[in-house]
């Protein structure tokens, strides 16, 4: 039998259980894949904790990489053998074998091996979607960032400088602020400590950013809105720190005729050739050593819930992959 890591209902941490479950053969248009390496993202606690519901019970996770195992009728681009990672994908990452649509499933170049691969799917689709179509990020541009010391932000800041923008993160330590530096961050302001308003204001010389990624939410989206200048967008994709309350949206007006956007990866992702180009674009600045992916913490699988809790109290930095 298969072991996965399943939740009965919803609940902190303790809610994950170590279950033997059956997989089975693959239906048309799906593929068996043994797992290597499954990454931990933040979306991984709100679809336990129920902010996003699920149907119970559930498997968790949403990008890992392993080995493709067995193919069903009408899957012509997959082989058994082939090396495989995915990040958009129905729940279930958290198993040592799952069967998953196979058009969700993108092959490995050479030269990305699986644990780099599950530590950056999820998180370097996302920061593709941000940066190059949630808005275009250009040479010149100056951006504000949050959270620069995660997973996609260690991703997002190194790719940005890449394409030649000025990059302004915000962290909550001086450890973490070392971390923002050392990956593409041009300012780091600990929020904790400092008012990032104003310090960017200072830094952009009143000038403030075009766009500003946002990925705490509660804590500071209201805020993230003075930072932008004049028909600015606020790029809101995650909420670490809680929801963000129902938008005023005289607000936006009043600050500069802002754009507010909710973006998904599953959005974006949504069409195959849509994914396959993000992922190649992706794979592209990985392999050219533009965007170097680096994994902080390895926990086995079957430990995930001392990862979901070390991830929920700030202990980790950058991407966290679960080892099968």
């Amino acid at each position: 039998m298969t072991h996965a890591i399943r939740f009965h209902k919803t609940g902190g941490p303790e809610v994950l259980v170590w279950e033997e479950v059956g997989v089975g053969k693959p239906g048309p248009g799906e593929a068996r894949i043994r797992h290597t390496a499954v990454g931990l993202n933040f979306v991984d606690i709100y679809n336990r904790s129920g902010v996003y519901p699920a149907q119970l019970p559930s498997g968790l996770g949403s990008e890992a990489a392993g080995v493709v195992e067995e193919v069903g009728s009408g899957v012509t681009d997959l082989k058994p053998g082939d090396r495989v990672a995915y990040g958009a994908s129905p729940l279930g990452a958290y198993s040592e074998a799952r069967l998953i649509p196979a058009d969700r499933l993108l092959k490995l170049p050479d030269g990305v091996d699986d644990k780099t691969a599950a530590a950056m799917m999820l998180k370097g689709l996302t920061t593709q979607y941000l940066i190059r179509q949630t808005y275009r990020v250009k040479a010149g541009d100056t951006i504000l960032l949050h959270a620069a010391a995660g997973g996609v932000g260690l991703i997002l800041s190194q790719w940005a400088k890449h394409l030649g923008a000025t990059v302004i993160g915000t962290v909550s330590s001086d450890e973490k602020a070392k971390l923002a530096k050392a990956h593409g961050c041009d300012h780091v302001i600990i929020y904790s400590r400092e008012d990032f308003v104003k310090r960017v204001d200072e830094i952009t010389g009143g000038k403030k950013v075009p766009v500003v990624y946002d990925s705490v939410g509660k804590d500071t989206f209201l805020k993230s809105l003075d930072c932008l200048a004049p028909l600015g967008v606020a790029a809101l994709f995650g909420a670490s720190s809680g929801a963000v309350e129902p938008l005023n949206l005289g607000l936006l007006a009043q600050k500069g005729s802002l754009y507010v956007t909710r973006p998904t990866l599953f959005t974006y992702a949504a069409k195959r050739e849509s994914l396959v180009a993000m992922a190649n674009e992706l794979f592209d600045v990985v392999k050219s050593g533009a965007v170097k992916i680096e994994v902080h913490q390895t926990y086995p699988l079957k430990d995930a819930a001392k990862a979901h809790a070390d991830l929920a109290a700030r202990k980790t930095t950058g991407s966290t992959v679960l080892t099968v």
